[in-house]
């Protein structure tokens, strides 16, 4: 269960990548690989240019491959010795929600009791447009798993999905957020940290050779999130912004603890007693989603605090 040094994770994702001409640094990169994932997973008609999509696909895969690889890499000391037996291993899991990377950032006090709209308003931006929607990821990461995880799933799905109900779709309620408060989230004036995180995710729930870090990521959020989304939600609250504006970030305050239980119970524990090689790889999947977390706060704060930065500010960044 020992998650010590986690923290050193984060320094290096801006170095990972298969740079290339076309793509000579991290933001090239990942603003090349949003907008390919736009493009590709948007429905479509058949054309006369399948051929040189094909192509592209084939350079694009061949990029996204190489820095997930790096990527797996980078975060490999840090499952070192990870528990195969089912019990060690969810207890190792549910330790990240504290000890892991991005963990009590501070940003996320400063949103709740400090921010001004714009700044609030600027950040939500960030994530809205870096968000790769959760439903969607967890439909494409269910294709064949076994029966008792494939159901866990689909119960998370239909959740996402307001249970059929549109008003309750977790999607549109996030999208209800951005109409109220005016924001423009688009790829191009995204922070390419907030791109990393959606490409990261992306990449694992499209291809199988990742499902199991895909469930780790995916689990790694359920786990992680409703503190961070509490505090926005009471930011929100604080600015005066109306209850439909925080629905989404007080639904998932809540909806996301039980999310996770289920989740630990229901996804990691069996397919850990089914295979316990695959904790590895579902561990993995966890460390990426908190490193890419992590890198998307630091950019945030440095971009926020810039001008005016809160008292403790100093002490995070000589961390730093």
């Amino acid at each position: 269960m020992m998650i010590s040094g986690m923290r050193l994770a984060g320094a290096g994702l801006a170095r990972l990548g298969a740079f290339t001409p076309e793509f000579p640094d991290a933001r090239a990169l990942h603003l090349g690989l949003a907008h390919w994932n736009h493009e590709r997973l948007a429905p479509t008609t058949p054309g006369p240019g399948w051929q040189a999509e094909l192509n592209r696909d084939a350079r694009m895969l061949r990029l996204e491959g190489g820095f997930i690889e790096a990527f797996r890499a980078h975060v490999a000391p840090l499952v070192e010795g990870v528990p195969d037996d089912p019990d060690g291993f969810v207890a190792w899991f549910e330790a990240l929600k504290d000890g892991g990377p991005g963990q009590w950032d501070p940003l996320f006090d400063w949103l709740a009791g400090e921010a001004d709209l714009d700044q609030m308003r600027w950040f939500l931006t960030q994530e809205a447009a870096g968000e790769a929607g959760f439903d969607d990821l967890v439909a494409m990461t269910q294709v064949k798993l076994p029966t008792r995880p494939k159901l866990e799933l689909a119960r998370n799905y239909w959740d996402e999905m307001g249970r059929g109900n549109e008003g309750g779709m977790h999607g549109p309620m996030l999208d209800r957020t951005v109409q109220i408060l005016g924001l423009t989230p688009s790829i191009g004036g995204t922070c390419w940290q907030s791109l990393a995180l959606a490409n990261t995710m992306t990449a694992l729930a499209t291809t199988r050779r990742y499902v199991y870090q895909a469930v780790g990521a995916l689990g790694a959020v359920e786990l992680t999130a409703p503190t961070r989304v509490a505090l926005v939600a009471e930011g929100l609250k604080r600015l005066g912004v109306e209850p439909a504006g925080r629905k989404y970030f007080v639904l998932h305050a809540q909806l996301d603890i039980e999310h996770s239980r289920a989740w630990n119970a229901e996804v990691l524990r069996p397919l850990v007693e089914a295979d316990p090689s695959c904790a590895r790889h579902i561990a993995e999947g966890a460390v990426m989603r908190l490193v890419c977390g992590e890198q998307c706060f630091e950019a945030y704060r440095a971009c926020l605090w810039a001008d005016a930065a809160p008292p403790w500010a100093s002490q995070v960044y000589a961390a730093e």
